[in-house]
């Protein structure tokens, strides 16, 4: 099989194509034919091993995963020992991120614990770029930012790939929602849903004076205090992606900051759950939610897309083809 490898931390041209041979699944596992995967920046950042603290969980001098890719979308070709939930032939989607990554493959095994069943509706490359990013979001405001119907949300950096799931999953939980993006991303911002759209460009929402029950911060830079500012009474801020100097004041400095605090500051790390993927497998099922996607590459031209993802311009996701 084809699998997109890297020994040495680099740039996107460090990324060979080369064979190996097809994975046997293990006990609990399922061997699956990828169909599609997509990117996410948790590839370039590792595939950089930046921040350079990140070293110690994916290696300190050389990289312990070879073959990145968490998001996948594909078909069961053989289940390991064990395995009930799926069989040969089903069609399946999932993150690999709390296994051994490896979707940039034309095979790869997956416990089956962090796979759902693909709606038959659901395109492979649309299903492929929706666990974790959709999860992140979902994460984000149900379980961090502990959202309730009627409440009002502000999506900063409304346009990514957690940002776009973000306003989307925020809708159809019941808030109110304000998207903040560019000026060229409005019009996609309101077709997911937003109910009042900020060019970032023109206005600071932090210094408005509107204040906000949750605002999830998928991309886009200011200060903690900020961020405390734009938060109504009881209010949680909620940080899923960013500038390195933002996640670490949300990592160090929120928890310090909401002591004594109605406001909640802090920032979310996904972990992989069955329950949260199906509910989100549900929605792009019934069109609720969709996954929306700059540009499909194909497989060959994965390094490409990577860089280009890098760049931090795509609306969405960008998404791969395995032919």
């Amino acid at each position: 099989m084809r699998a997109i490898t890297f020994y040495e931390y680099g740039s996107p041209q460090v990324l060979k194509c080369e064979e190996r041979p097809v994975p046997t699944p293990g006990a609990g596992q399922v061997l699956v034919r990828v169909r599609a995967c997509a990117l996410n920046a948790a590839d370039w950042h590792i595939l950089r091993a930046d921040p350079f603290l990140a070293r110690l969980a994916v290696g300190l001098f050389k990289p312990r995963y070879n073959v990145l890719g968490c998001d996948l979308a594909g078909v069961v070709e053989a289940a390991g020992p064990g395995v009930t939930r799926f069989k040969a032939g089903d069609e399946v989607m999932g993150e690999l991120g709390s296994s051994n990554w490896g979707a940039f493959a034309e095979y790869v095994c997956a416990p089956e614990g962090v796979l759902a069943s693909k709606p038959a509706s659901l395109g492979f490359e649309e299903a492929a770029a929706a666990p974790l990013a959709g999860v992140t979001a979902l994460q984000g405001l149900r379980r961090e930012g502990r959202l309730q119907a009627g409440e009002s949300v502000l999506v900063n950096g409304a346009s990514g790939g957690v940002g776009t799931f973000a306003v989307q999953l925020a809708k159809a939980l019941g808030a109110k929602v304000t998207a903040v993006c560019s000026a060229r991303n409005q019009e996609l911002a309101r077709s997911l849903g937003a109910d009042e759209v900020i060019d970032y460009s023109k206005e600071d929402f932090t210094r408005s004076g509107q204040r906000y029950d949750v605002i999830l911060a998928a991309n886009g830079y200011h200060p903690l205090s900020a961020y405390e500012r734009a938060l109504a009474p009881g209010g949680r801020y909620v940080m899923t992606g960013g500038a390195g100097k933002q996640m670490a004041a949300a990592l160090l400095l929120g928890p310090v900051r909401s002591l004594g605090s109605r406001k909640r500051l802090g920032y979310l790390t996904m972990k992989s759950n069955l329950d949260d993927l199906e509910y989100l497998r549900d929605r792009l099922a019934d069109g609720s939610v969709r996954s929306v996607i700059d540009r499909t590459y194909p497989f060959e031209e994965l390094p490409q897309a990577l860089a280009y993802l890098e760049e931090g311009h795509a609306r969405g996701k960008v998404a791969i083809h395995m032919s």
